[in-house]
């Protein structure tokens, strides 16, 4: 559909970082279905196709355990190709007896779960885009219960689960924010986002090329809340993947002018968002 692919800018990779290292990659890899791609004693690399890692586990220095009502992640969501493959999950977790909540969105439909940490997962499948309902320059979307049974007609005999699909992608990311309108000058006027969903004075979402959103965020854990602590189990950061250093350059010069500093750590194009919030700009 071309929303997470060049030239749109999308969410390519999330790092959380996690109590303990060996707990969570038996999760993400049995419960969730990822392979390693890379690990060392405090990190790891996960991937779905053997060759691009799109979420990454790290396990700080004196690691305390996930802090509340502060900034931050609020949930990673995993996209996947097929109906098929949604359903097959549904089966997977029930066998497992994992408890996750759904939802059905009207753009997509969608699993909600927690990691042995906290960290919110969401796991989903779009909807054609041509069933989305647009409303001037704002999408549609809602908060209904999910059919199981219409969409558990979509398995096929003899096809189970087999761990994540080779063409999972990262397809959004859902943070926790202090306030909405410092908010919303930093990824429409500096990283160049359009808000496609307003939800009252408390959420926004965000999104390229008129996709649903590639960028949710909130203020549900309080305004003014705090950014949490280095060492917290949470987010460590997101990637994003812009179309070319031409853009990379435009995106520097806009945040700039916003007052907003981009900083080279280790080679790489780091920002921060107004609630603390760290995006790596790549392409």
């Amino acid at each position: 559909m071309g929303f997470h692919s060049k030239p749109t800018t999308f969410v390519g990779h999330v790092n959380i970082k996690v109590e303990n290292l060996e707990r969570s990659l038996q999760y993400y890899r049995e419960i969730i279905g990822f392979d390693i791609l890379e690990q060392t004693s405090q990190k790891a690399k996960l991937t779905t196709d053997g060759k691009t890692s799109i979420l990454s586990l790290e396990q700080p220095e004196d690691v305390i355990p996930k802090q509340g009502r502060t900034t931050g992640l609020y949930h990673f969501a995993l996209l996947l190709p097929e109906k098929i493959d949604l359903a097959n999950i549904v089966v997977h977790l029930s066998e497992k007896g994992v408890r996750f909540g759904s939802a059905d969105h009207l753009v997509s439909e969608a699993l909600y779960l927690h990691d042995p940490d906290g960290n919110e997962i969401e796991i989903y499948i779009d909807r054609d885009p041509t069933e989305w309902i647009w409303n001037g320059k704002e999408v549609a979307m809602a908060v209904d219960p999910l059919d199981f049974e219409r969409l558990l007609t979509n398995r096929v005999p003899g096809k189970s689960w087999n761990g994540m699909p080779e063409d999972t992608l990262m397809g959004h990311i859902h943070l926790h924010v202090s306030e909405l309108e410092k908010t919303e000058e930093f990824y429409v006027k500096g990283l160049g986002f359009d808000v496609v969903s307003r939800y009252g004075r408390q959420a926004l979402f965000l999104s390229k090329d008129k996709y649903h959103h590639h960028i949710g965020v909130n203020t549900w854990n309080g305004v003014g809340a705090p950014k949490p602590l280095e060492n917290s189990v949470g987010m460590e950061s997101f990637t994003l993947i812009l179309p070319n250093e031409e853009a990379i350059n435009e995106t520097i010069d806009s945040l700039q002018k916003i007052g907003v500093p981009v900083n080279v750590v280790e080679g790489r194009q780091i920002t921060y968002d107004p609630s603390g919030n760290r995006i790596e700009l790549t392409i």
